[in-house]
């Protein structure tokens, strides 16, 4: 495997690990990326722009990053609390009157950071169109009842956070987060990431196509079967883990023109491993340039546990921050600081504010992983290793 990129001194088994990726965990195309203090210390990449293509993937090759996009998205609203427009401990309904609905009036705006909405599936999917035109998702989930008492527990939002967190940044400032995020963080920080692609990053041809893979037979550790209890949420369609999955019903094709410009902050976020890496260090200081997106305070928030225990979704134990998934067993992070999130299928990216690391790891090559897939895990310890 040709890889491509620079790797600083004392980082090489990051390089090593990403290597044996292609060679024996099956990725197609990859890259990943690290910052430690500021400054890039690993960028790297490999393999073919497209899942079932051949074109190389270069420097600038980006990828739908499925749900690492959440915890960019998340940088939003803790943006505009940090510049008091938003108070996290006011009722979302304070902002959405039409929120309210079904017994939601208590619900606080970090309850929606935290997973802790009670509104993570809802009673009728909505189409991929619908899913996308700005309207249909926020109306469905003011209207929907909560699957528990709001607050009280927490469950993952896989596909209902891209309009909740979508709706309230626009009542906010009358922006979309995608406009948000690309205004206020991406272009002052000089990041290629996403959330609405626009023509012109869509003409360029620059975004690769993701397929679903099967790891090869010498990828073993793929192949590890999920708990039982696991499986048979996933496998029951009156599950609420496989109604939050459907809350967009049949799945978007995610190479679609159509799904890349539309802003779903849940799910279609596109980027770089280089961009994803570069905003986490800035999440948690100043990079090279002197650019910075936190306070020592929010960044703190971010990282302060809001949830934990039995996720009602997802049936494992886990920990969520203010819009950022914490370490732990269900997702390991490089330790306990960190605070980030996976994508569906392979992608992560966190920062870890005691390291001074920011990581991001993308691939076009989507695995049946959840939260811990194997090559980034494989990254992340190489990574340890080398601190």
């Amino acid at each position: 495997m040709d890889i491509q990129g620079v790797v600083t001194a004392g980082f090489e088994p990051v390089r090593d690990a990403f290597v044996r990726s292609f060679e024996v965990l099956g990725d197609r195309g990859a890259a990943v990326a690290v910052y430690r203090d500021g400054r890039k210390v690993v960028d790297l990449w490999g393999g073919t722009r497209d899942a079932d293509g051949t074109a190389p993937w270069t420097e600038d090759t980006a990828q739908v990053v499925r749900s690492a996009t959440k915890g960019v998205a998340a940088a939003v609203p803790l943006l505009l609390h940090q510049r008091g427009l938003l108070d996290l401990d006011a009722p979302v309904g304070a902002y959405w009157p039409e929120f309210k609905a079904g017994g939601k009036e208590k619900v606080l705006v970090r309850d929606l950071l935290a997973h802790r909405s009670g509104v993570p599936a809802l009673d009728r999917g909505l189409t991929a169109a619908e899913a996308a035109d700005g309207v249909s998702g926020p109306r469905a989930v003011a209207a929907q009842r909560p699957f528990w008492e709001p607050g009280t527990g927490h469950g993952y939002h896989a596909q209902t956070y891209s309009w909740l967190l979508s709706e309230l940044v626009l009542r906010v400032t009358g922006r979309t987060l995608g406009c948000v995020l690309a205004e206020e963080i991406a272009e002052p920080l000089g990041v290629d990431f996403w959330i609405g692609l626009p023509d012109a990053e869509a003409e360029a041809g620059r975004v690769g196509r993701v397929a679903p893979v099967e790891p090869p037979e010498s990828a073993g550790m793929l192949r590890t079967r999920p708990r039982r209890n696991v499986s048979e949420a996933y496998a029951d369609p009156a599950s609420l883990t496989r109604r939050a999955f459907a809350a967009i019903d049949p799945l978007p094709d995610e190479n679609a023109p159509a799904y890349r410009a539309a802003e779903l902050p849940a799910s279609n976020g596109i980027g770089t491993a280089r961009a994803l890496a570069r905003f986490y260090a800035a999440t948690i200081g100043v990079v090279e340039d002197g650019a910075r997106i936190f306070t020592p305070a929010t960044t703190a928030l971010a990282a302060r546990e809001h949830s934990a225990g039995p996720d009602r979704v997802l049936v494992v134990n886990t920990r969520f921050g203010a819009g950022y998934m914490l370490h732990g067993p269900a997702s390991p992070l490089l330790s306990p600081a960190s605070f980030g999130h996976p994508g569906r299928g392979g992608s992560l990216a966190f920062a870890d504010p005691e390291a001074g690391i920011g990581f991001g790891y993308v691939t076009n090559a989507l695995a049946k992983s959840v939260t811990a897939d194997p090559r980034a895990q494989a990254l992340v310890r190489a990574l340890k290793s080398a601190l």
